[in-house]
């Protein structure tokens, strides 16, 4: 398969989807980091342009996780409008910003706006499909794994608890 393939549209795209993610280098990426007291959260997301719109493939390990039997170990997954994984002592993400949302949507229809995270013994890996963005929208943005589920209602970012987790959108080239 030839680098050209990556945007040919295929009969069956979930082939094409997972030939993109093993076969070619991203477009972008973030790799995630815990905040000083989720310090064991580390992982890498990738975005790999493809038939019009972004695939977009997380892994993230480290992830807190339920000691209740029915836990949900379900996690906010966003793209934040700022561009750096700095901020205070008590927010440490601050310069992150709010969800991505050039648009000036309601919640959950912000651009920045990602399925959420489904933790898995500390573990998740997800992706997915979307073309609410394109791979230039998303350089110099952040990232963001919240403590609790979206609850795709709240106004104005679903009510998915603070921020434990962090990357900057980079460029491959």
């Amino acid at each position: 398969m030839s680098q050209s393939n990556v945007n040919k549209a295929y009969e069956n795209p979930g082939l094409h989807y997972l030939e993109t993610a093993l076969f070619y280098m991203p477009a972008a990426y973030a790799e995630l980091t815990g905040n000083p007291g989720t310090s064991e959260i580390t992982g890498m997301v990738r975005f790999y342009p493809v038939n019009g719109g972004v695939l977009v493939n997380a892994e993230v390990y480290g992830l807190p996780t339920s000691a209740e039997t029915c836990g949900s170990d379900i996690f906010g997954f966003h793209i934040h409008e700022g561009g750096s994984c700095t901020g205070t002592a008590s927010d440490p993400y601050a310069e992150t910003g709010t969800h991505y949302n050039p648009s000036d949507c309601p919640h959950p229809a912000h651009m920045g706006d990602l399925p959420p995270l489904f933790g898995n013994s500390g573990t998740a890996w997800m992706m997915y499909f979307t073309d609410r963005f394109t791979i230039s929208d998303l350089i110099d943005r952040t990232v963001i794994i919240h403590s609790k589920p979206d609850d795709f209602t709240s106004q104005p970012s679903g009510n998915s608890g603070t921020k434990i987790a962090c990357g900057s959108i980079h460029s491959v080239t």
